[in-house]
């Protein structure tokens, strides 16, 4: 800023108020100032202001994989509704990668960030722990708080699940199966719960379960593989993907072993990826409100670095919603 104001020949009170209060500066001088940053190639330090002021004014936030709209929209709702109160947010991928996960919550902590988001893989936070232990609010998304110690927004995946299964009962079928995996994925297990919950309130309809090594479409295509291959009797008259991805893979295969959907079988998948409604097929699935988690997580952030008093520790619990196209397009009898 020192070299920015002798190029230009004006005070460091000049150049710090065109640059934080611009309606300030007279237009001329503005302009001066604004030639001479140009011309000198400045870039002003986030970093080091933040420490000059004692605030930051961004925000990090780890996703766990925006390969998935749905994480892209939570993105979306975060971001839009931080930048309505004067933050930025930096954004990082840690690509189901539980060790780059930790690396990018320590890379925000050493930027002095205001506070992180984070939607987490499944498993121990020790490394949530050790950030707010030293003093960065963290807000978990798609993933509940932890015992009144930090805040979290997620889905009722049970309710999900419930939804895809009578969804797919009320247009006719009979023999259901539920795939996806791996169980110990807790959105999976909470999404089979749900399908089971309907099944067990309708007499005479069949539940069959198959574990899938990841939600992929690779997963799907595999799945796809063994369905096709078995006798029509064989065959269920409805899928339930635990995931859009991996329902576009076993559509794909099941075409290749002359099923057609949703004449020989009902598909719903779940999560509503952008995609899946200009699949060849396009996919009925259970919606989830990406956006207002983003948002609503966002707000308990802020809430908490602004020291509110009223600010409570707590988990938010949103609704899916069904959302019905081609896969499943049949009459209900």
């Amino acid at each position: 800023m020192a070299d920015v104001a002798l190029h230009a020949g004006v005070s460091l009170g000049t150049v710090s108020n065109v640059l934080n209060n611009p309606s300030a500066v007279k237009p001329a001088k503005r302009e001066r100032v604004l030639a001479s940053i140009r011309e000198l190639g400045f870039v002003r330090n986030q970093q080091a202001r933040s420490l000059a002021s004692g605030r930051a004014d961004t925000i990090g936030f780890v996703v766990v994989d925006l390969a998935n709209s749905f994480f892209v929209d939570i993105a979306r709702g975060a971001e839009e509704y931080t930048a309505q109160h004067g933050y930025k947010i930096l954004l990082a991928n840690s690509d189901v990668d539980s060790a780059r996960q930790s690396t990018y919550l320590e890379l925000f902590e050493e930027f002095r960030v205001a506070g992180m988001m984070l939607a987490p893989l499944d498993g121990p936070l020790e490394s949530v722990e050790v950030v707010r232990g030293r003093g960065t609010p963290v807000v978990q998304v798609n993933w509940p708080g932890s015992d009144g110690e930090t805040c979290g927004v997620e889905v009722d995946e049970v309710h999900g699940g419930r939804l895809a299964a009578e969804h797919l009962i009320a247009r006719g079928a009979r023999r259901l199966l539920f795939a996806g995996g791996p169980f110990d994925l807790h959105a999976v297990a909470q999404r089979l719960e749900g399908a089971r919950a309907a099944v067990r309130a309708h007499a005479g309809v069949e539940l069959e379960v198959v574990e899938t090594t990841r939600i992929t479409v690779a997963a799907g295509d595999q799945l796809g593989e063994q369905l096709g291959g078995r006798a029509a009797t064989q065959r269920p008259d409805g899928l339930i993907a635990a995931s859009d991805a991996l329902a576009t893979g076993a559509i794909q295969r099941l075409r290749s072993h002359g099923v057609r959907v949703p004449e020989d079988m009902l598909v719903i998948g779940y999560d509503n990826n952008h995609l899946t409604a200009d699949s060849i097929v396009p996919i009925s699935t259970i919606s989830q409100p990406g956006r207002e988690m983003g948002q609503r997580a966002a707000a308990l952030l802020l809430e908490e670095i602004a020291g509110d008093p009223e600010h409570v520790h707590r988990s938010v619990l949103l609704r899916p919603a069904l959302i019905q196209r081609q896969s499943t397009a049949v009459p209900e009898p």
